[in-house]
């Protein structure tokens, strides 16, 4: 059966409805656009500290709300803030009634409270923030170069003797770690003990002392797993804490940053008086105990970073180059108990020649490792010890791999190809640390817009002039927000206004042992100098002009 009028039913229906008024929706309240002192951006850096923020609506708004709905606050303590109208109140001029603190990041939001005065509400929430410009003026008074030195290395070297871990003496992982004590970090520990004593910091018998309780646990009380320390271990008990889930046994790496800085202890404590020589005879104990052989797994040709007796070797990390783990082999190759071969050092490390890059970065070649030289700490650790300069083996030249990865990464710095404020020819340096939402390996292919003192610092030697400029400007510009009660912080980030509260072991140590080396060479010439690391490094085939072999 057919119903030949639904059409014309449905037609009126229809035309009826449209009959009907219309109820209009209303417009909600929008934002047409933002500016911060006449910049339209939502994340400005740089700010003056009395910016001014211009918001225009699409419609008037109600000013009698405005003080409740917007705030301009530093994490969550909010600032007083003047709020004026202008074009019939469709504008808003929001400034601080006080000057605001220099880099510092705030927050700006107008919550969606806000409305118009025909009553339409802002339909969302609007954000953005700002970071404030750098005080150009001194916080500290001028010193000589030779006495600003002396001042960061003096207040650096109180993280290790005055933080030191009153039980074992060793250093703290970090300034908020407890009884978590670094295998690692006390080895630069060491070095920094000795050069505490020959900047009058501490007196030889003060720091012999606190060597002698260092290394009798190390000797008798530490874990250790075939010989081999752990990364991490309690200060008090001696127990090994795990690095990882299943980085909880030896960690050959850190055992050799661990052994150069005893070995350079060694070399420097040549009295013939008891205490000195128990404390020799300790430190030989100790370094010939260690099986590096071991590490091989079964007589490979390379070195394993990690054994567990737990997981034996399933963290399965290879110590292939290039890297911060060259002392490792140079130490291994050395060692007078446990050594390994030289075939170990060319295939495994340097994977018979594979370690070569020789590509040019901003016009500065790069002998060795990743594009770019990877994070700084490359530069660093192992060359606490070992002077590259005037080093060579059948790879490279160390001295130009050194300081051509230093000027690379201060190269890149200065080229800020990713604009993130505050990178400068005199605020540079990207190396392994704490960051603003964790911790990373920052590099030029691992930018995170983190500076890390430690980096260009560390760096003295290699290019002084540049790590100086960082060094002065870190101090007397940045002032108080990077230099506190244990030296310079470990990263900060002009981008974010975000300042660390924290001190690493790993990145102090550098700081004052290599401070040194530029100015002395006291750590150096006492590793290059010292038996068992010029024989490592001629069983290796390195050659060094400047120490005649």
């Amino acid at each position: 059966m057919k119903f030949p009028y639904v059409g014309l039913f449905l037609m009126l229906l229809i035309f009826n409805h449209s009959c009907d008024p219309i109820e209009s929706i209303p417009e909600s309240l929008e934002v047409n656009s933002l500016s911060i002192n006449g910049i339209i951006t939502n994340d400005l850096k740089g700010s003056t500290v009395l910016p001014e923020i211009r918001v225009r609506f699409n419609k008037p708004v109600d000013i009698s709300i405005a003080q409740n709905v917007i705030v301009l606050s530093q994490s969550g303590a909010p600032a007083t803030i003047n709020i004026i109208s202008e074009n019939d109140d469709s504008t808003l001029i929001i400034q601080p009634k006080n000057p605001l603190r220099y880099i510092t990041r705030y927050d700006f939001i107008i919550y969606n409270q806000l409305s118009s005065k025909s009553g339409e509400t802002l339909s969302n929430a609007l954000q953005a923030s700002l970071t404030t410009e750098i005080d150009p003026n001194p916080k500290f008074s001028n010193i000589s170069d030779e006495d600003l030195l002396t001042l960061v290395q003096e207040q650096t070297f109180r993280y290790f003797w005055e933080f030191g871990h009153p039980v074992s003496g060793l250093a703290r992982e970090r300034n908020n770690s407890g009884d978590l004590v670094t295998s690692g970090g006390s080895g630069f520990g060491v070095m920094s003990v000795i050069v505490g004593i020959e900047r009058g910091f501490i007196t030889r018998q003060q720091g012999l002392n606190r060597l002698l309780i260092m290394t009798d646990f190390l000797k008798n009380k530490a874990d250790r797993f075939h010989g081999v320390f752990p990364h991490w271990l309690n200060g008090v008990t001696g127990k090994a804490i795990a690095f990882s889930t299943k980085d909880d046994g030896g960690d050959l790496v850190e055992t050799s940053y661990l052994i150069a800085g005893l070995l350079a202890a060694s070399a420097y404590f040549d009295q013939s008086d008891a205490d000195e020589a128990t404390l020799r005879q300790t430190i030989k104990d100790i370094w010939e105990t260690v099986e590096w052989s071991w590490h091989t797994k079964n007589g490979q040709n390379v070195l394993y970073w990690h054994w567990s007796p737990k997981y034996n070797w399933e963290m399965n990390h290879q110590i292939r180059g290039y890297n911060e783990a060259l002392i490792t082999y140079v130490l291994a190759a050395a060692s007078p108990t446990y050594p390994v071969s030289k075939e170990v050092y060319e295939q495994g490390w340097a994977q018979n020649g594979t370690i070569k890059n020789g590509k040019s970065f901003y016009g500065i070649t790069l002998p060795l490792g990743y594009d770019f030289g990877g994070p700084l700490f490359f530069a660093h650790y192992t060359f606490l010890g070992i002077n590259p300069l005037g080093l060579n083996d059948q790879f490279a030249n160390y001295e130009e791999q050194v300081v051509n990865h230093s000027k690379i990464n201060h190269a890149y710095c200065v080229s800020n190809p990713r604009n993130f404020y505050g990178y400068h020819s005199q605020c540079w340096g990207l190396t392994a640390s704490d960051n603003n939402t964790g911790y990373s390996a920052h590099s030029p292919t691992n930018d995170k817009g983190i500076i890390s003192p430690t980096a260009a610092l560390s760096s003295m030697p290699y290019t002084p002039s540049e790590s100086m400029e960082a060094l002065k400007y870190f101090y007397y510009v940045l002032g108080d927000k990077t230099f506190r009660e244990f030296g310079f912080i470990d990263a900060f980030s002009l981008h974010y206004g975000w300042f660390a509260s924290s001190f690493l072991a790993i990145d102090q140590g550098p700081i004052i042992v290599m401070i040194e080396n530029h100015r002395t060479g006291l750590i150096w010439d006492l590793c290059m100098n010292q038996p068992d690391f010029r024989y490592g490094l001629t069983k290796l085939g390195f050659s060094s002009t400047k120490y005649n072999f």
